[in-house]
């Protein structure tokens, strides 16, 4: 890549609010597809590869802060400040089930198998949702160090990896593993009960990486960093964690839970994600405004993309490697070329960047072939509660 090369992405505008999380479907019969959450309250769809708007999730009171597809794309599940989390049915767009809390949630997660459903948030608990029967009362584990902000599933979805926030702490859990499995018995964490977990209030850490069992809330595994995470992410093969953290990126073996590359970066970060298809860089973004990509073997700067007007809150590679997309404070996404396109794009002379409105982009048969598919989600607009979004 060369570094000085301007990149001309294209820009996805909808939502009215700072957009927070982003994440990409794996690849379907029907393509991949792209779904953002923001704090507008409002959850959108969009074709992965172009970025043009296919469907609007409307029904949620306050903003929201996590968002998930599972593995056919046929579902989508967010995690909002309405006390909610939401299961949609991604191709009308239809709310299938709204899982009440008792405060605001962060993160939402689906298992490999797509029986499941995961979320964390203010309450310090994680709720595992059997979607088979989603009138049954959720699994918990209770007592999270602190506000979970992420959740993701690990090995065919025997393990479970959390972070927080407040204590700045980040939670593995094993579900199926007896206790005592794996590493790490020399950390006085190991072992405890979060119901019954003392810390010592003069202790450096400010970040754990926590394994745990759900059946007997036993913490069996911690790592450690030195701020509070934002951002995890496993890798598409399930070879590494990526983790950002204050100024600094690091990677960490998802089998054998050791450090394998910490990176300090130019400014605070706020996301991090791996290249799924080679695993030979990275991209990151943080408060400079600027989208940042690293070798991951060196850590050398090889590209910074320019073009937002607020930090970037969220970074995702799409799930063949050829793009990226970042969301931004501003209320935008940009979705930026790491390859050859396969679709035609048409630039100017002034090579501007493509505007990719609410549905009112130019499409191609690809995107049209699509919307014939998935027909019906073009979902009429009611009237909004007249209360404020919540942001807490």
């Amino acid at each position: 890549m060369d570094k000085n090369k301007i990149a001309v992405p294209l820009v996805c505008h909808g939502h009215s609010r700072p957009v927070v999380d982003l994440f990409y479907s794996p690849i379907t019969p029907d393509g991949f597809f792209l779904i953002s959450a923001s704090k507008d309250s409002t959850p959108m769809l969009r074709n992965g590869e172009t970025g043009d708007w296919i469907g609007t999730f409307e029904g949620h009171k306050g903003a929201v802060w996590g968002c998930c597809l599972d593995a056919n794309a046929l579902r989508a599940a967010t995690a909002s400040a309405d006390f909610t989390a939401k299961l949609w049915d991604a191709l009308t767009g239809d709310v299938l089930q709204s899982f009440e809390h008792k405060h605001i949630v962060r993160a939402c997660a689906f298992s490999e198998d797509t029986h499941l459903l995961l979320t964390g948030g203010v309450e310090k608990i994680l709720r595992i949702y059997d979607l088979n029967r989603p009138d049954a009362p959720p699994r918990e584990v209770d007592n999270s160090p602190g506000s979970v902000r992420t959740v993701s599933w690990l090995h065919s979805d025997r393990t479970i990896l959390s972070s927080c926030t407040d204590f700045g702490g980040v939670s593995y859990g094993d579900h199926q593993t007896p206790i005592g499995t794996g590493s790490g018995s020399e950390n006085p964490l190991v072992g405890s009960r979060f119901r019954s977990l003392e810390l010592d209030p003069y202790l450096t850490l400010t970040l754990l990486l926590l394994l745990w069992d759900v059946r007997s809330d036993r913490i069996v595994r911690t790592l450690e960093t030195k701020s509070p995470v934002t951002c995890t992410e496993v890798s598409q093969d399930g070879r590494y964690i990526t983790t950002a953290n204050g100024s600094t990126v690091k990677f960490w073996d998802a089998n054998l839970f050791g450090l394998v590359k910490s990176y300090d970066m130019p400014c605070n970060v706020e996301s991090a994600s791996l290249e799924p298809k080679f695993g030979n860089k990275f991209i990151v973004g943080g408060e400079d405004m600027w989208v940042h990509i690293f070798d991951f073997h060196t850590g050398a700067e090889i590209g910074c993309n320019k073009g937002h007007h607020g930090p970037v809150h969220c970074m995702r590679f799409a799930p063949g490697g050829e793009s990226y997309a970042s969301g931004s404070e501003d209320g935008t996404i940009r979705i930026w070329q790491t390859g050859p396109l396969s679709h035609n794009i048409d630039n100017n002379e002034n090579e501007k960047e493509k505007t990719v409105a609410n549905g009112r982009g130019k499409e191609d048969g690809s995107v049209e072939e699509v919307a014939r598919k998935i027909g019906g989600f073009d979902i009429a607009k009611e009237d909004k509660e007249n209360a404020e979004p919540a942001d807490a």
